[in-house]
């Protein structure tokens, strides 16, 4: 193919504007100046060409070449993205740290997967067989715990002519060749996708299966959903970060995508260190096993920083296609909606709310719309989760970016600056948040939890929304004035709020919490609740009934009780029952 060549006229930081270009497309992927930094061309108009580049501009001068490719923005997908480490275009940074120690170079070029690195392939197809799209075709134990599946590109079906046997391989070498309707194709052990289209699928399923997180807020009281759409808001301090690296933990996902997108470095730093040592709760092996990590921090190109959000969200349908549940975290959308903002007065376009460009919802309706639960081309389930937390400037929830995004997610995980303040964490909002995926759910939980658990969970919301009208009163006239069944609502929901919602990250049994345990505590609490409340009412003082030893059991039990042995909360129940009924019939008698 002739290569077409256009030259520079202008550099406005990560955007260049370029003449001669009336050969190339839009969106295409293009090298820019002597350098061949890569850009890809966002207008087109006749002639000229505005290009948005993804490596440091410095240096370009007027007139350098810009030349084509021919293709859009891609990535190779294959062998070697898992327990890797990209920047925002797909680019290894562990390989080009040992080729450039500390620093990306610039006109590096577009280096991806690992071409020389042997696979032992297994071929799971013959000679003379039919394949269609998403067939798998060959086989690669990538980690212990996942197995990569080598799929037929979409919209290519064909017969197999020419197959190799089972083997060690690159991914470069033709494994397949298939005879289709108008030619032969090679397949590879990889495929080229574009990162702005959304990857087929054979059709959307119902959500029904929830992410099961270990943290208790989330998993009882706002819960997610494979496949869903979730956003974490939160001022600076309030755990955004510290909230999806749990997540990322101990979620139930089989692959985590993880973009630290125009966040600090120091934070992608704690990640890269965390995980490698981190022991997957389901297989004892590292969790990096089942982790991409993609680093555009803050200090990185901008323009890189917007591409990122597109190349964790393909790398996630490209592992869902193969029958596995994904989940991505994108910490933070509000960078990646700044460089968006940055890069559109660059193009000095109408500004729209507080800067931002007019297309922001639809950029953020296009990115969330890519989550779900589907039936994949070759008949496998498959669900991509997208968890996007938002940072908006001093915490103001009214702001464009949360405001957009809060119109496209079905769970909204409210951080609450006063909480993370008085060191309560996670730091969600009880009262602001919520999740839309409750009556998805409602079969799974009933069936798989305790017919009760919505029952349970909405006594105990009840009595957190009664101790928040409450407080507003004890702060007027103070907490002795109140009749002791109110004390008694107070007494509860400090205990919900200690011993249920706040949880300890870095403590071995309260780090994650397995379903069933997450009910049995909210049970202690529910009996603990009414047989108090029946003692009140028969004229128990409250001073008798804040009893230290039950209580202590309560605010204790999160550490106290193992995961996997609740004995001692069905004993804790009975103790409270006791307890209780000896004081009810003490007083009831005296009537």
């Amino acid at each position: 193919m002739e290569k077409k060549i256009g030259s520079i006229i202008a550099v406005n930081g990560p955007v260049v504007k370029a003449s001669g270009m009336s050969g190339f497309k839009m969106r295409e992927m293009v090298m820019v100046g002597n350098k061949r930094l890569i850009g890809e061309i966002i207008i087109l108009e006749g002639d000229n060409a505005t290009i948005q580049v993804y490596e440091e501009t410095g240096g370009l001068k007027i007139n350098e070449p810009i030349e084509s490719t021919g293709n859009p923005l891609s990535l190779k997908l294959g062998p070697g993205i898992l327990s890797n480490i990209f920047d925002g275009i797909e680019r290894p940074l562990v390989r080009i740290n040992e080729m450039s120690k500390g620093f990306i170079p610039e006109g590096i070029g577009l280096i991806t997967l690992d071409e020389d690195k042997l696979w032992d392939v297994t071929i799971t197809v013959n000679l003379g067989e039919k394949l269609i799209s998403g067939d798998v075709y060959a086989e690669v134990q990538e980690t212990p715990l996942i197995r990569h599946k080598i799929m037929v590109p979409p919209n290519l079906e064909g017969e197999v002519v020419e197959v190799l046997p089972s083997g060690k391989y690159n991914i470069e070498t033709v494994v397949v060749k298939l005879k289709t309707e108008k030619s032969i194709e090679e397949l590879k052990l990889y495929q080229v996708w574009p990162v702005r289209n959304p990857r087929p699928i054979k059709k959307r399923k119902t959500i029904f299966r929830p992410l099961i997180t270990g943290q208790r807020v989330i998993d009882i009281f706002f819960p997610l959903a494979k496949g869903g759409t979730v956003a974490i808001p939160g001022g600076f301090g309030t755990g955004k970060t510290m909230t999806q690296h749990q997540l990322a933990k101990w979620s139930d996902a089989d692959i985590i995508v993880y973009i630290g997108c125009g966040e600090r470095g120091n934070e992608m730093t704690e990640v890269l260190e965390d995980f490698p040592k981190l022991i997957d709760p389901k297989t004892n092996m590292p969790l990096m096993n089942r982790t991409i990590l993609i680093a555009n921090t803050s200090n990185m190109p901008v323009a890189a920083r917007e591409a990122s959000i597109y190349t964790g969200i393909t790398l996630a349908e490209y592992f869902r296609d193969m029958g596995y549940h994904v989940a991505i975290m994108a910490d933070s959308t509000s960078r990646w909606a700044e460089a968006l903002r940055e890069i559109s007065g660059r193009l000095e376009e109408m500004p729209a709310e507080e800067g931002y460009p007019a297309y922001l919802p639809s950029r953020l309706a296009e990115f969330y719309e890519r989550a779900g639960y589907v039936e994949n081309l070759n008949g496998t389930e498959g669900s991509v989760t997208v968890i996007g937390a938002v940072s908006p400037a001093g915490g103001d929830f009214s702001e464009p970016v949360t405001q957009n995004t809060k119109r496209f997610v079905s769970a909204f995980l409210s951080l609450d600056k006063k909480l993370a303040y008085s060191r309560h964490y996670p730091a969600i909002n009880w009262l602001s948040s919520y999740s839309g995926y409750i009556n998805l759910l409602k079969d799974w939980y009933e069936e798989n939890v305790s017919p009760e658990i919505w029952d349970l969970r909405g006594k105990m919301l009840k009595l957190l929304y009664e101790e928040s009208k409450l407080l507003e009163i004890v702060k007027l006239v103070g907490e002795d004035v109140l009749p002791d069944d109110q004390r008694l609502i107070l007494e509860t929901a400090k205990i919900i709020r200690v011993s249920f919602l706040q949880q300890n990250a870095y403590h071995a049994e309260d780090t994650f919490v397995p379903l069933e345990k997450q009910y049995r505590m909210l049970k202690a609490i529910e009996v603990f609740y009414e047989n108090a409340y029946k003692a009140v009412k028969v004229g128990v003082p409250i001073s008798q009934i804040t009893n230290k030893e039950i209580f202590e059991g309560l605010y204790k039990m999160k550490y106290n009780v193992p995961n996997n042995n609740y004995e001692l909360l069905d004993s804790l129940q009975d103790e409270i029952k006791v307890f209780y009924g000896n004081l009810y019939h003490k007083y009831a008698s005296k009537k």
